[in-house]
């Protein structure tokens, strides 16, 4: 894809699932990656080790970015490192599914705070380096479930809702300084994250899937890479829904 040549692109919690898959993909587009993680600094070496592999430039970053501080210390090291943040895809996340009845505060405010205030920690990090350069590509991983919501999912929905009105509202006041914020929503994604949900759950949503599959890592990341390139330079404030169709029904 155009202008992701030498690129520098921070994916937060990218060492597995769709993190891992989407950095793999901007390092295959020729991009420079930087692989955060939280804890699993054995995965995330791994990612940079498959990146060098093929060729690539890689790094590894540990940063809790829920913490505002250490989203921070994510960007400084990235500018050390390579001067300049091109790139940042808002990744990180996870879910503590339950009804509100029985859900405890703090599954609620460690999912909002992982999913949500993360975005808002890296992001205002990265800011000022794009908005000097006049260059910067923000995309938000969301959810299907941030726009349909989901039983037992209160708390997931509300972070994958927020990110969505993130997006939007940053979209609007960035524009003039070339810097797109855009958001991808996948739909059932076979991942860690999602290997907790029950089997029926799964059978479901497959059954209300258009396309009668489930997604892959490969199907978010090449949306990322797209949003990110210079063919979607004149793309900002969008929410790109990639479930085979599952959101329509």
């Amino acid at each position: 894809m155009r202008g992701l040549k030498d690129k520098v692109a921070v994916v937060t919690g990218a060492s597995r699932g769709i993190g891992r898959g989407i950095a793999l993909r901007l390092a295959q587009e020729g991009c420079k990656v930087v692989v955060n993680y939280n804890r699993s600094a054995e995965a995330a070496q791994s990612v940079v080790d498959t990146i060098r592999e093929q060729g690539g430039e890689a790094i590894a970053i540990q940063a809790d970015v829920s913490d505002y501080q250490q989203a921070q210390r994510l960007i400084k090291e990235t500018l050390k490192a390579f001067g300049r943040v091109d790139i940042l895809v808002n990744n990180a996340g996870t879910t503590r599914d339950q009804l509100l009845l029985m859900m405890k505060e703090a599954d609620w405010d460690l999912v909002i705070n992982t999913n949500l205030k993360s975005c808002f920690n890296v992001t205002k990090a990265a800011l000022r380096s794009m908005m000097k350069q006049r260059y910067g590509r923000i995309i938000n991983i969301t959810s299907v479930v941030g726009l349909a919501g989901q039983a037992g999912q209160s708390n997931y929905a509300a972070s994958k809702a927020g990110i969505i009105g993130f997006t939007k509202s940053l979209a609007k006041e960035i524009g003039s300084r070339n810097i797109t914020v855009n958001a991808v929503a996948p739909g059932y994604i076979p991942t860690d994250l999602t290997n907790v949900l029950p089997d029926e759950m799964v059978k479901e949503m497959i059954a209300l899937t258009p396309l009668g599959r489930a997604g892959t890592v490969e199907d978010v990341a090449a949306a990322v890479a797209f949003l990110a390139s210079d063919d979607a330079s004149f793309i900002t404030g969008h929410v790109l829904t990639v479930d085979g169709g599952l959101v329509m029904q």
